[in-house]
């Protein structure tokens, strides 16, 4: 396939936006020598924020678009694309860091970290890092990164921790959640682009990826609470909960949680879940007092970044359908967890479904996009959640992309042994 020149034009935009990412601590360190005050001090903190990445260079894409093939051509492109996910992850992502459904998970977790016999800290690490990422085979995986990210950093994250620490942490809980999801059919979003066409339902997917994904999770986190384990010995640092902090009762927790399911359900239909979405908003001002505010502001900051990756990604099918199909599946598993590093799972297995694969090259693809998934923030859905939540932990540097990568590996590692060797 020859690309055309609004092909080549994409590409090179979509690869400097990788480059990007890995360019952001620097930018905050050019923002850092600016006056406070000025534009060019908010216009380089801006550039320096991860999820402003894909939307700012999308703009400039669309632009380049509209100027060399029209205006009419560039809007029915953006017109073409579907948005459903940024949506959908907008809306799950609010929804699910609220006080109630916070609560709940952290109960559970607390549950199982009693079962523990280690010391409380080190069975909180443990539990949150497990059950956690499990939780996002049946409440989505955006859902799960959100919820397990504002416990960790009350929990965690609170405390006095190393650095080593926060990097292995939050690459384990990305690498995880990306795996976590594939207990079943529609809660991950690199599964849920090919379930329906592959035919692969629950039963499928626990059979061929589940138990291999809890028993890489066991596993990794084990592998990191070790290493860290004096570090997350004693008890829990827990945070002071402002004056007036009101537990909610169990009734407001299931009336979240089945807003939630209806979302959850609905995933597929924007029209109806953003319905159940302004019906969930009045239940928060009727029971406002058991609320805490709602995080629009990060949720929209990652649906952005997932918005211009579509935009930017959905032009890159003349080379990675190339690619893909060319690929033996050895080659294809491998490929695919190397590609997933540089440009959404989601995307990768949605464009694998368009070639005609082996029931083998079939779970080559998606077992290397989901092992992939916790490289890079950009690898999996989700990751951009984790990062908007956990990033200020980090400091003025913010996380490197670098460091990130380097502690994803071995819980990535393991989760080939698993997903590709088993």
């Amino acid at each position: 396939m020859q690309p055309t020149l609004i092909d080549s034009i994409s590409t090179i935009i979509f690869f400097i936006a990788i480059i990007h990412t890995f360019l952001i601590s620097k930018l905050r360190m050019i923002a850092h020598y600016k006056n406070t005050n000025s534009i060019s001090f908010h216009f380089w903190h801006l550039l320096s924020e991860v999820e402003i990445v894909f939307g700012f260079w999308s703009f400039i894409f669309l632009g380049i678009f509209a100027l060399t093939e029209g205006t009419d051509k560039a809007v029915n492109y953006l017109e073409s694309l579907n948005f459903t996910e940024p949506s959908f992850v907008f809306v799950i992502m609010c929804m699910a860091a609220t006080r109630p459904v916070i609560h709940f998970a952290e109960t559970l977790i607390t549950f199982v970290s009693r079962i523990l016999p280690f010391s409380e800290r080190l069975s909180f690490y443990i539990s949150a890092l497990v059950i956690g990422p499990l939780l996002g085979s049946f409440i989505t995986e955006p859902a799960a990164m959100t919820v397990t990210a504002m416990i960790l950093l009350k929990v965690i994250y609170n405390g006095q921790i190393s650095l080593k620490l926060k990097y292995a942490t939050i690459a384990l809980l990305f690498v995880n959640v990306s795996i976590g999801g594939t207990l079943t059919h529609f809660a991950a979003p690199p599964v849920l682009m090919v379930a329906a066409k592959w035919n692969w339902d629950t039963m499928f997917m626990i059979k061929h990826f589940g138990w291999k994904s809890a028993s890489a999770i066991v596993l990794s986190t084990s592998l990191y609470a070790f290493v860290f384990r004096n570090e997350l010995q004693g008890s829990i640092a827990r945070k002071m909960e402002d004056e007036g902090y009101l537990i909610p009762r169990p009734w407001k927790i299931l009336i979240h949680l089945l807003f939630l399911s209806a979302v959850v359900i609905f995933g597929h239909h924007p029209i109806v879940f953003i319905a159940f979405f302004f019906l969930f908003i009045g239940f928060m001002m009727i029971t406002q007092k058991y609320q805490d505010s709602m995080k629009l502001k990060e949720s929209l900051m990652v649906a952005f970044f997932l918005a211009g990756l579509i935009t930017l990604g959905s032009m890159q099918a003349w080379w990675l359908n190339i690619l893909l199909a060319k690929m033996g599946d050895v080659a294809l598993y491998f490929g695919a967890t190397a590609l997933t590093a540089i440009t959404d799972n989601a995307a990768l297995t949605y464009l694998g479904s368009l070639a005609e694969l082996s029931d083998a090259s079939k779970y080559a693809l998606v077992a290397g996009a989901v092992t992939g998934g916790g490289l890079t923030v950009i690898a999996n859905a989700p990751n951009p959640a984790g990062f908007a939540i956990l990033g200020e932990s980090f400091g003025k540097e913010g996380i490197m992309p670098l460091r990130l990568f380097l502690w994803a590996l071995p819980p990535t590692l393991i989760a080939i042994l698993f997903l590709y060797f088993l």
